[in-house]
């Protein structure tokens, strides 16, 4: 599932738990991902997310699909009561499902059916969570490959990378690093991701900006846009505010 911006709103509108995948899916899926609520006689709420480089299968009543990697501001309304069953592939993890490069679905949603054939989005929707687990378990299992290919393996790397240190700025870096040329990297993620290396970059840095200041801890925006090697605090908050929806300020002011 994207992060989840506003979490201490959401804690109190919906229930999240992500069962993890059988061990020899766990190269491809991240993890499942189950979403339920209950808020008949309340307000619909609007739940933001920050999307993440990796394709999810969702599965709703009336509304079972394939999304690809979102890359703008994403949201969910939620009312009455109801449940979303989900599998997060891992960042190069649907390739092999897709038979196509996965910039070919990025910004789409998908029937589940166009991908994966008719009858799984009924068995998934009748099963209780377990039994959803284990459904969806076989199902892939049926389909999935010994092992990711090399290039898979890279790019998984690569996000991994991105992730994690911020002193990483520049699609130059991450080449660098793993002495692989820029173009070549830019066809790798095409192919594997969906999404643009440099787009990674970004989402990365701005994921750590809305944990720090989701966290309830002070946050001095000039040192953190420093930190996370944006020029100035302006660069933040424009960043911040394409992909969040409000500026960093703003957001910091929502936290309850």
């Amino acid at each position: 599932m994207p992060a989840i911006l506003n979490p201490g709103q959401g804690r109190r509108k919906f229930q999240f738990s992500s069962p993890a995948a059988h061990e020899a899916l766990r190269p491809f899926v991240e993890h499942y991902w189950i979403v339920s609520w209950d808020l008949r006689g309340q307000d619909p709420y609007e739940q933001k997310v920050l999307p993440y480089p990796a394709v999810n299968v969702t599965f709703k009543p009336g509304r079972c699909r394939v999304a690809g990697v979102v890359t703008g501001p994403f949201h969910e309304v939620l009312e009455g009561a109801g449940r979303v069953f989900g599998v997060r592939f891992r960042p190069a993890g649907f390739r092999p499902f897709l038979g196509a490069p996965v910039a070919t679905v990025t910004g789409r949603y998908l029937p589940v059916e166009d991908v994966f054939g008719d009858g799984l989005a009924e068995r998934i929707l009748a099963a209780d969570d377990a039994d959803a687990v284990r459904e969806m378990d076989a199902f892939l299992r049926t389909r999935a490959p010994d092992r990711p290919t090399p290039a898979a393996e890279l790019a998984e790397a690569v996000v991994a990378q991105a992730g994690k240190d911020t002193r990483i700025t520049r699609v130059d870096d991450l080449a660098r690093e793993f002495a692989i040329g820029v173009r070549q990297l830019q066809r790798v993620f095409s192919d594997h991701v969906g999404v643009s290396p440099k787009w990674v970059i970004r989402r990365a840095r701005l994921h750590e900006a809305s944990d720090r200041i989701s966290a309830g801890t002070p946050v001095d925006l000039g040192e953190l846009a420093a930190e996370l090697g944006y020029s100035d605090q302006a660069h933040l908050t424009r960043d911040f505010t394409a992909m969040v929806g409000v500026p960093p300020a703003s957001y910091r002011k929502a936290q309850v």
